[in-house]
């Protein structure tokens, strides 16, 4: 379960933050992350992914789970084993 306010840590280094949770699972590839700080192993290793942005956000396809990446690194992040998206910015009105 994607816990809000808990930080997570892949295999590589990237480190990312729960900003709205779900019921699912968060992983990199294969492996799922584990909560900075719990101690917990991962259940592998995993090389490959594209490299995640430090402040960018990433959502779930349903948009259940969005993710703020805290420490850039390389990682295949997915959710429920499908990959998560750039979480585009919201267009802000015109102030004219």
């Amino acid at each position: 379960m994607a816990q809000a306010g808990k930080r997570y840590v892949s295999p590589t280094g990237a480190e990312m933050i729960v900003t709205k949770a779900g019921d699912g699972t968060l992983s990199d590839g294969e492996v799922a992350l584990v909560i900075k700080g719990s101690g917990d192993d991962f259940s592998g290793t995993n090389s490959g992914g594209e490299e995640l942005t430090l402040g960018r956000r990433y959502q779930s396809e349903d948009g259940d789970v969005v993710v703020l990446v805290t420490k850039a690194g390389q990682c295949d992040l997915r959710y429920n084993g499908n990959p998560m998206e750039v979480q585009q910015p919201k267009k802000l009105p015109s102030s004219d």
